[in-house]
């Protein structure tokens, strides 16, 4: 029988992430004898629905099943309740603290005033470039970008589509991630933008994730090219689906790949649909689970070994780090994301898809 993806990801963390308990630090020193308490702040539920309806629901089972008390709050985008929040957290004794960053400027402020009070921390999700986090947990975000790369060429290749015309919508500049995926991508794209293969007609960034901006732009972008774009690639779901909504009201939707991330109902709904090429499924529940194992540690004054490292660009400094693998996900395997228990089928499934469902063998 076929492992699911969940399954896969856990054997290989398992497998490479092994974590054995090693030298302490003034943080543990501070934690060791105190209840275990871990605050979570996440960044926002706009810019992906991963955030509320994956990450918090992951998080709070396995701080549960470990039986130690936790504190999960969302900032919803705005920086000064993100510090607001931290202030809040550590005046309130929370032994670890794990952070989404807004921007790796107010993350570094906040991870460093954590440290000033001998509170243990993490980076989860983002790396928070020049920031003093003891662990980074995140996916392999070039990997991430390079899958949508690659899925672009497929569904182009696929299409027939000679000497594309190509479109960038990239996340918000101040998250490294973005930076990560757009190197991925660009590792694929940029030699057949060189080639003469490709023709890249816009490279735009989109502020917080903004998916309305992102609409905004995509079709500031339609305008500008002349109705001329043959594939879109946009970094995440919620990008994707601006982009889409304009291609339907331009009777192109379906006739122009998109990619995406997240594996988003809406994203997967796009795919059964047509509209959406692809997306990368990140398999949250294991990033939630390394970044829980992790944060209990430090909440309990201990210090694990993940085998694995990350360079922060800004600093030069090599953390530690837990990184997973992504998968691409297309119309054919929409069905293990489901499997997997990531989405529900009723989530996908709704009236308007249950016919795609079924013919896509989601049962």
């Amino acid at each position: 029988m076929r492992k699911g993806f969940l399954a896969a990801a856990a054997a290989g963390l398992l497998a490479t992430g092994s974590m054995a308990a090693c030298g302490d630090n003034s943080a543990d020193e501070e934690s060791a004898g105190k209840t275990p308490k871990v605050g979570v702040i996440l960044p926002d539920s706009k810019s992906s629905a991963r955030w509320e309806g994956a990450d918090r629901k992951f998080l709070e089972e396995a701080f549960k099943e470990a039986g130690v008390e936790a504190d999960i709050q969302n900032a919803q985008g705005d920086k000064t309740q993100f510090q607001t929040i931290a202030d809040q957290m550590i005046t309130q004794g929370v032994t670890a603290l794990m952070i989404v960053n807004l921007d790796s400027g107010t993350g570094k402020a906040v991870l460093d005033k954590a440290k000033s009070q001998g509170v243990a921390t993490i980076d989860y999700d983002r790396l928070t470039l020049g920031g003093s986090a003891e662990y980074y947990v995140s996916f392999d975000n070039e990997a991430v970008g390079k899958l949508q790369g690659e899925g672009l060429v497929k569904c182009l290749t696929d299409g027939g589509v000679q000497n594309p015309s190509i479109v960038y919508l990239n996340g918000a500049p101040t998250d490294n991630n973005a930076t990560l995926f757009k190197n991925g991508y660009d590792s694929v794209l940029k030699p057949k933008f060189d080639a003469g293969e490709y023709q890249q007609v816009a490279d735009d960034s989109v502020p917080d994730w903004d998916n309305a901006q992102a609409a905004t732009i995509f079709e500031q972008q339609l305008t500008k090219s002349g109705g001329k774009i043959d594939g879109v690639l946009a970094a995440n779901d919620g990008l994707g689906n601006a982009a889409i909504s304009v291609l339907k009201k331009n009777k192109l939707n379906g006739k122009v790949p998109v990619t995406g991330q997240d594996a988003t109902p809406q994203g997967l709904q796009n795919i059964l649909a047509g509209d959406q090429c692809m997306t990368v499924y990140k398999a949250i529940k294991q990033e939630a689970a390394a970044a829980a194992e992790l944060a209990i540690s430090l909440a309990k004054g201990e210090r694990k070994e993940t085998g694995q490292t990350v360079k922060d660009p800004e600093s030069g400094r090599d953390v530690p780090a837990v990184l997973l693998t992504p998968q691409a996900i297309y119309k054919e395997n929409v069905k293990d994301v489901i499997a997997d228990g990531f989405v529900t089928k009723d989530e996908v499934c709704t009236e308007a898809y249950a016919e795609l469902c079924a013919s896509a063998g989601i049962s």
